[in-house]
């Protein structure tokens, strides 16, 4: 692990060392979970993405419990029934699991319906925090800001410009 470490610290710092030495430097940090936490337009975000997976799952599960109602009338009455109406059950089943599976490809898979709302929420949330933290920055002068919650290990508390951005949010 040290040995992946070292490359990147000598290379950040042979980037960082020309503005070190031309001058002084102000730096800061955002801890961007905390701003995800405390900003309200977040919080609606993720209530109404909840709300939405749960009528998602209500139906999903609506689903489900008329597929094994299905299962169960055939299993009740397979022996007693012609072959006729085997096969009219069975293809019922099929259909019906394939109806669940287009479902959720539809609505929660990787190209889902719930995925894309996600991603487009995130998207114009987190362009709303960078221009408040591209504000912050140029407004009160610093050079570099940077996401704490990703990296930082330790960061001065004096540096941290979170409550700024969120006050610029809320503007």
């Amino acid at each position: 692990m040290l040995k992946k470490l070292i490359p990147s610290v000598l290379l950040t710092a042979l980037i960082l060392l020309p503005v070190f030495i031309k001058g002084q430097v102000k730096v800061g940090f955002v801890q961007s979970d905390r701003i995800r936490m405390e900003y309200e337009e977040f919080k609606e975000a993720e209530s109404q993405l909840q709300l939405e997976f749960q009528k998602v799952q209500f139906e999903y599960q609506e689903m489900l419990s008329q597929l094994d109602s299905l299962k169960d009338t055939y299993e009740t009455q397979r022996l007693m029934s012609s072959p006729e109406w085997r096969r009219e059950k069975e293809q019922e089943i099929s259909e019906s699991e394939s109806r669940i599976q287009t479902f959720q490809a539809i609505k929660v898979g990787p190209e889902g319906e719930l995925y894309q709302r996600q991603t487009k929420m995130e998207y114009g949330l987190l362009s709303k925090v960078k221009k408040a933290v591209d504000n912050v920055a140029i407004t009160n002068g610093y050079d570099f800001i940077f996401d704490g919650s990703v990296s930082l290990l330790y960061g001065k508390p004096t540096f941290d410009v979170t409550d700024d951005v969120l006050y610029e949010l809320r503007k």
